[in-house]
């Protein structure tokens, strides 16, 4: 485990020196991205990087996320303004919710346009349902992107919401998709 760690952390104060910009956003100051994602079913964190434990189920996610360029600990990161409709087909237990959140998204690692990071953020939902009693729900997500020129990019994620364990029923909801991203 200690190998591994260091290695993360060569990873991590290489990775900043080598860009001249944000990865996220090159010399551009804004960006508008749009997600669109299926669900990978109920339960853990760890359906984020499991693709194993996905159970497919009847909900799609989309959301739609403005964002600006800052640093967190020197990493390359994104401020984020989400929007995101969760849609539950088949369901009396009304798993659809509209939610609103803040989130920062940090890549952990980039190379010529490629990156990888991590995200997390509070969002408040407009209703409850039987899998995460509360309408306040915390958003862990995974994603890989690449920049496809100054201006689009695109990522495949994984993304996870549940609320910590605040309420008693808290199974979470998993969801894994695609985005695309306009910078400006």
């Amino acid at each position: 485990m200690k190998k591994y760690l260091t290695i993360l952390g060569v990873l991590m104060s290489i990775t900043p020196a080598m860009a001249q910009d944000n990865v996220f956003f090159g010399d551009k100051i804004n960006s508008i991205t749009l997600y669109g994602a299926q669900s990978t079913g109920s339960g853990t964190l760890l359906k984020l990087v499991q693709p194993g434990l996905w159970d497919f189920g009847p909900q799609t996610f989309v959301m739609a996320q403005y964002s600006q360029p800052i640093q967190f600990f020197r990493l390359d990161s994104r401020l984020n303004l989400n929007v995101g409709k969760n849609f539950g087909y088949n369901s009396n237990g009304g798993l659809s919710f509209l939610g609103m959140g803040i989130s920062i998204d940090t890549a952990l690692l980039q190379y010529d346009g490629w990156y990888m990071g991590i995200g997390i953020g509070p969002f408040m939902r407009g209703t409850r349902d039987y899998w995460v009693e509360s309408r306040l729900v915390f958003e862990e997500k995974f994603f890989i992107g690449k920049n496809m020129n100054d201006n689009w990019n695109i990522e495949i994620f994984t993304v996870h919401f549940s609320n910590g364990n605040f309420t008693p029923a808290n199974e979470g909801f998993n969801f894994a998709g695609v985005s695309i991203g306009y910078k400006f």
